[in-house]
């Protein structure tokens, strides 16, 4: 263990970095824990053990600061904690340490093929389900949040924070049920709200064909840069507000071109070996 005179030795840190080689190892060495306990961390983030991690590391700090100064008990009382403690943990905590193993493995793609990005499945949960509605003259009002915030809108919805589905988007829109009325909002990879309100757009050129949904949609398509699409309940037809263009009675292909077009820069970009290790999503 080191002591606070070893780190004021300058023969010390000198012989850390005596060649290029080693200094090269020492940085490598370092650089794996890093990524390790920062993945580590990223996985705990929202469960019960994040609490009892921070306390772990709580007592590894006051063991560390208790060795430079030299208090060998306090120290040594430290390690028997630190020890016994992490064994205890895993005993009381197992259920959610295979929680966060499982999701560890999930989010970490080094040895498959391309995973299906977070655009991906946007684009496919948005196509199959305007492709159930559309035909059966469903109505719906989506809108995907992009750059700018829509927490201004979200904040009048009921929120959900539930993973993006077909079936989901689909049982929200059907009719004479509780969260059909207004729109849905799309955050990151989360179907964030329902039934939220947006602005209606008070532009005169817009044709009396269109109702609330329209104009709600071009509205918000007027004051963001969310992308919005339109199932019409009367007849079906598919329609996108986006920067303040306004497309109706699309096609499904047309549909979902529209989308890859918003979300997905370069539809066939691989992703390399690194992008793989770090779970990296592809950019919007």
């Amino acid at each position: 263990m080191l002591t606070i005179n070893q780190l004021l030795d300058a023969e010390y840190w000198s012989s850390l970095v005596a060649s290029p080689w080693t200094a090269l190892i020492h940085l490598i060495d370092i650089s794996i824990v890093i990524y390790l306990i920062y993945r580590f961390s990223k996985a705990l983030i929202g469960t019960k053990i994040m609490t009892l991690i921070r306390g772990v590391f709580l007592f590894v700090f006051a063991q560390i600061v208790a060795s430079l100064l030299g208090l060998q008990t306090i120290s040594w009382l430290m390690n028997q904690v630190i020890t016994y403690g992490v064994i205890a943990a895993v005993v009381i905590f197992a259920p959610e340490l295979r929680a966060v193993l499982e999701k560890l493995g999930r989010t970490t793609h080094i040895f498959t093929g391309n995973p299906i990005s977070a655009e991906e499945a946007l684009i496919l949960a948005c196509v199959k389900a305007v492709a159930y509605m559309s035909p059966r003259k469903i109505g719906a009002l989506v809108a995907i949040e992009r750059a700018q915030t829509l927490q201004e809108y979200r904040s009048t919805g009921i929120s959900l924070d539930a993973d993006i589905s077909s079936e989901l988007l689909i049982n929200i829109f059907i009719p004479n049920t509780p969260l059909h009325d207004g729109a849905v909002i799309i955050k990151e990879d989360k179907i964030a709200v329902s039934c939220a309100y947006l602005p209606l757009s008070e532009s005169a050129g817009i044709s009396k064909e269109f109702g609330t949904r329209h104009r709600a949609a071009i509205g918000l398509s007027e004051v963001s840069d969310a992308f919005v699409f339109i199932v019409s309940e009367e007849t079906g037809s598919i329609s996108i507000a986006y920067n303040g263009q306004f497309k109706h009675n699309l096609r499904l292909e047309e549909f979902e071109l529209e989308l890859r077009k918003v979300f997905v820069a370069d539809e066939n970009k691989q992703l390399t070996w690194w992008q793989r290790l770090g779970g990296k999503k592809n950019a919007r």
